[in-house]
This record gives structure tokens, sequence and C-alpha cells, in this order.
């Protein structure tokens, strides 16, 4: 392991300047290692967790989102943030369950990733689920999304032409092709994170 104690900053003094629902922005004055100070601005998010569900033809359940901050319509995977006290696997089959009405029989964990990690310190799981079975939606207050079945093909397409652009998505299309291609493993469980 590289010594990275010349990168390491610590932390003087922090402050909340702004508190959500859900989120909180802070400023910090850190210490640097060679002794000076420095300003950070950041986020503070309870983390998410992403799934990649796959139907038993081969295609994906994907969604399309209005997001506001960006003023259009994004295609995703379905994704959402943890609650208070929540397994990362419970929220998973919970948002795939609320957003697309499907139960997966099979789950499996691929990874982390921080999409924001200048700026935030979130954080976002990545699951695959499979084994689906159709069900109800219950979409929250204010959630408005269409949902979508792609083939892997039609995903890819789309992202080498532009058309995709939401990272979790790219980064989910990603684990699925290295997965498939055999270069990637999954170690799938079908425990039922609901049932229990």
């Amino acid at each position: 392991m590289p010594d990275e104690r010349h990168l390491i900053e610590t932390t003087v003094s922090s402050e909340v300047v702004y508190r959500g629902h859900f989120l909180e922005v802070r400023k910090d004055q850190i210490a640097l290692p060679d002794g000076s100070q420095a300003g950070r601005e950041y986020i503070i998010h309870p983390g998410a967790v992403v799934i990649v569900p796959i139907l038993d033809d081969g295609r994906l359940v994907l969604e399309r989102q209005y997001r506001y901050p960006l003023q259009q319509v994004l295609l995703e995977f379905p994704a959402g943030k943890l609650d208070p006290g929540e397994s990362r696997l419970s929220a998973a089959a919970r948002e795939l369950a609320e957003e697309t009405g499907y139960r997966a029989r099979e789950w499996a964990r691929a990874g982390v990733l921080h999409n924001a990690a200048a700026y935030s310190d979130e954080f976002i799981e990545i699951w695959f689920a499979r084994g689906l079975v159709p069900g109800e939606r219950h979409l929250d207050h204010g959630e408005l999304i269409d949902l979508c079945l792609m083939t892997e093909e039609a995903l890819d397409a789309l992202a080498a032409e532009g058309g995709l652009t939401d990272a979790k998505t790219l980064i989910g299309l990603q684990w699925l092709q290295k997965w498939r291609a055999g270069r990637w493993s999954l170690d799938w469980q079908t425990t039922d994170p609901v049932q229990g």
C-alpha cells in the first residue's frame, strides 16, 4: 500500500450551512499536509442504491424520469436513497418494488460508486436483480416515472451516441457487460429482503 500521508486533509472546523429534509450542506476549514489551510464545501447524503433489473428474456427494466436540476428527462436504472436504519439490500428491494412493481427472486451486490466525490459524500451501492415477478407500483407523491424495457444492445447503442448520461446507469451497464462477458463476477443470493 502506498504512503498517502502527503494527500490527507484534516478538519479544523465544520459548519452546517443548510439542512433540508434529507440533504445537508457543510462548509469546513481544513488543514493541508503542508500546514496551510483551505476551505471545503460539500453535501452530506444518506446514501443510495441502484438496481440493474434483468427480465427472464434478458431485457432490462429502466425508467424515464424528469430531473429538475437538469430540466430534462433522463433514462435511468431504478434507484433511490436509503431510509434511516435500512439495509442496502432492503432499500434495493423496496425501490425496485415501489418504482417498477417488480420483485426479484435473486439478488447480487456488485459494488459501490461515488458519483460526486469532489463535493458530496454520497455513495450508491449497485445491485443486480433477476427472476423478476411483476406487481403493482407504489410511487411516492410527486414521483412521475415511465417504465421502459430495453435490450442491453439498445442501451449500449444509446450510451455510444451520448443519449445515456446518468452516471449510475452507465456504470450499471458496464457491470452488466463485464458480468455477461465472464470478466466480473456476481454472487447471487435467493433471500427475499422484503419477506426476510
